[in-house]
């Protein structure tokens, strides 16, 4: 395999790394994986962060395990087993599939080592359409509001919702940006930030119960999120949180973006109604963890619902920014 360089994915000298997301920003830790155990104990743990880049990292290792003269029947398993790791994400099942159809090929580790660049290669074409896209929804000195973290951290290439942000930042060099922290593993608060300090683009953090204030206040212009399922109707699953943006910018009328890569799309899935939610551990609600350590504020025996993403049905949505442009509502049935 032919080397790749991502933000937090990388394949050199026949090794494939992946940077701790779970430690970030103040260690920057890079793993090598080389198992199917490594990397689902790496994306369970979200340690491999972002819907596109969970596929990418799954599918980095199933080539690298071909390419280590796995068989067939290893392969299969391993695709099956990874996939299994995270269920509302689309991006890693549609990855898998690819892999699939390549197994079935005479030449299998040719064919899946070819796809696995294909798919990162153009997970970074993805990204920069989709910015140059989302760029025309900007205005010089807008006040941007985002929720968890889309940017080259989750992706291959400069992100989605975040991509379009710094590009519009290099276009017009005075956005800023309002920063949800994302309730409860701080997304935003420790990826998001880590990102635009690092672009040098201005940004204030906020907790995600402020951002109704924020709206009332006329501070907030737009909002760009990403997506981790969308529906074939435009319902789409995100982190947790996303939900309430909507309703409230709906009710404060600012315009509401979705900036996802076609691999987010599922033609399959009729509505929102249809896509699995992922429950989280409970431990996630009653404290907290990271590089700077651990501490629970919950009683031990605190019930918890913890549910990874919410999903934001269509009606709300202003429009949604794909790699093959901006589809408004009336236009979304065309995607």
């Amino acid at each position: 395999m032919k080397e790749l360089i991502g933000a937090s994915l990388k394949y050199q000298a026949g090794k494939l790394q992946v940077l701790d997301q779970y430690l970030l920003p103040h260690e920057e830790v890079w793993h090598v994986c080389r198992d199917v155990e490594n990397m689902q104990s790496l994306i369970n743990n979200l340690q491999v962060r972002g819907a596109p880049l969970i596929g990418l990292a799954a599918t980095l290792l199933v080539a690298y395990l071909a390419e280590q003269e796995a068989t067939r029947e290893e392969l299969r398993e391993a695709i099956d087993a990874l996939e299994a790791t995270r269920p509302t994400a689309v991006n890693l099942k549609h990855c898998m599939d690819c892999l699939r159809h390549a197994l079935q090929q005479d030449d299998f580790v040719g064919e899946i080592v070819f796809r696995a660049e294909q798919l990162f290669e153009e997970d970074v074409a993805l990204c920069q359409r989709i910015a140059e896209h989302g760029v025309a929804l900007v205005d010089a000195s807008d006040n941007i509001l985002t929720h968890c973290n889309t940017g080259a951290l989750a992706t291959a290439g400069i992100g989605t919702a975040l991509g379009v942000i710094f590009t519009a930042a290099q276009k017009y060099g005075n956005i800023h940006v309002w920063v949800d922290e994302t309730r409860p593993l701080l997304q935003g608060g420790r990826l998001t930030a880590y990102e635009l300090e690092r672009w040098q683009i201005p940004y204030t953090l906020l907790c995600d119960s402020m951002a109704a204030t924020l709206m009332a206040a006329g501070k907030v212009d737009k909002i760009f999120v990403g997506a981790d399922r969308i529906a074939a109707n435009g319902d789409f699953a995100n982190k947790v949180g996303t939900y309430n943006l909507a309703v409230l910018a709906n009710y404060h009328n600012i315009p509401f973006y979705v900036v996802a890569p076609k691999t987010t799309f599922d033609a399959q899935c009729a509505h929102g109604g249809e896509i699995e939610i992922e429950q989280r551990n409970a431990s996630e609600v009653t404290g907290v963890s990271g590089s700077f350590g651990a501490c629970q504020w919950a009683p031990d025996r605190t019930s918890v619902f913890n549910p990874a993403f919410d999903v934001t049905p269509a009606s709300l949505v202003t429009a949604w920014v794909f790699d093959s442009g901006i589809y408004n509502q009336p236009a979304f049935s065309s995607v």
